[in-house]
């Protein structure tokens, strides 16, 4: 029998070391996510993101490929120039 990918991923989060490792990936993901959907929504290309933002085409490829660590300040005008809000929560653990 197939898995579906959401099957197998409510499977490895049963798992406490999995399910902290991905949890802390998360606002990575969430920041690469919200690239790839302005993208779609709005059919941009890399340059047409950094051009939008202000942000050079290589540092957008490092957000996208996490190899960066963005500043609030950069992912500020991210959100600015892709007509996005940034939404910030702290939780206690």
């Amino acid at each position: 029998m197939d898995r579906t990918f959401d099957e197998f991923l409510k499977e490895q989060l049963q798992d406490p070391k999995f399910r902290e490792e991905y949890e802390a990936l998360a606002p990575d993901y969430s920041i690469i996510q919200a690239i790839f959907d302005a993208q779609d929504k709005f059919n941009l290309s890399i340059k047409d993101v950094a051009d939008r933002t202000g942000i050079s085409k290589a540092d957008i490829s490092k957000i996208i490929n996490g190899n960066a660590n963005p500043s609030l300040r950069t992912l500020k005008k991210l959100a600015k120039g892709l007509n996005m809000k940034i939404k910030l929560d702290f939780e206690f653990a």
